[in-house]
């Protein structure tokens, strides 16, 4: 009987590399019960990701991760459960972040061309990168074309030799915007991966107590950041601001020794969380 969940991972339409469709096979041959596609400031793969869910009998859970700055942490990292992902103000706002990311994306071009220049390799161009993109642009577009093009011997090797040292910053949605936006679409708000704003406990405690007063719905406690200490760490936080506690492997399919459902191989995050998500959405669609 299927017991277990993936409730973080990405497709094509963001930063991963396999069509939704795929991913919920992987997740149908792993016996997963439950996923939940969370691309980057994107939606457009989540009705592919329906349609492959109802035939191969994965439920699959509609989401979001948006980036995020809360006071001096940057990247921080939200996630938005059962949204309206139709929703026309919302799909406005993120194609602004798109066009903020095309440009990013052809200020990194830039900068790996001067690397590859002064190393005498040759050049990309940014149309060959866009070619790969479904929906929002991300890096692993460009880390693909470095490898194509011999630059690179695999995408962990393009991070590391070009992608990590031509980088150019993200834009962010301000918390509070991102929290009041997931509120307005009766969606679920679940930091992810908690201990990569600070390994600081102290101060990670003050903030989770601080976006919980905001309006935060939920901590992802299961994460490939963390270990068996953090968890309980983050299950304890949890417990003390009564926020739900979901889990997920941020599979992207480019990261080595991670995989689906179980993470760096330690992950196991029960369908109570997905259980427990959509009692809130059932929860705010009866107006409760």
């Amino acid at each position: 009987m299927k017991q277990f969940v993936d409730l973080h991972m990405h497709s094509s339409y963001s930063d991963g590399i396999h069509k939704p469709e795929i991913l919920v096979a992987m997740a149908a041959e792993k016996n997963l019960k439950a996923i939940a596609l969370a691309d980057h400031d994107a939606v457009e793969g989540i009705d592919e990701a329906l349609e492959a869910g109802e035939r191969l009998g994965v439920e699959v859970i509609p989401a979001v991760e948006l980036s995020v700055e809360f006071k001096k942490h940057h990247d921080v990292h939200l996630l938005g459960y059962y949204i309206d992902y139709n929703d026309a103000v919302f799909l406005e706002k993120l194609a602004d972040f798109r066009e903020s990311r095309d440009h990013r994306g052809q200020a990194i071009i830039a900068n790996i061309n001067a690397k590859l220049e002064r190393e005498k390799k040759g050049s990309m161009s940014y149309e060959e990168a866009d070619a790969l993109a479904e929906g929002a642009f991300g890096r692993p577009h460009i880390a693909r074309v470095l490898v194509d093009k011999g630059f690179a011997h695999d995408l962990q090797d393009a991070f590391e030799r070009y992608l990590v040292p031509c980088n150019v910053p993200k834009r962010y949605f301000p918390m509070e915007e991102a929290l009041a936006e997931i509120r307005r679409l009766r969606g679920i708000s679940v930091l992810a991966h908690p201990t990569s704003i600070t390994e600081d406990r102290n101060t990670l405690k003050a903030i989770i107590k601080e976006l919980a007063a905001m309006g935060l719905e939920g901590i992802e406690v299961y994460n490939n950041m963390c270990n068996d200490d953090d968890m309980s760490f983050l299950e304890r936080q949890a417990i003390d601001h009564g926020l739900v506690m979901t889990g997920g492997s941020d599979f992207h399919g480019i990261e080595a020794g991670i995989e689906m459902g179980v993470g760096r191989g330690h992950l196991a995050v029960p369908y109570s969380s997905a259980e427990a998500l959509k009692r809130l959405h059932e929860e705010k669609r009866s107006g409760a």
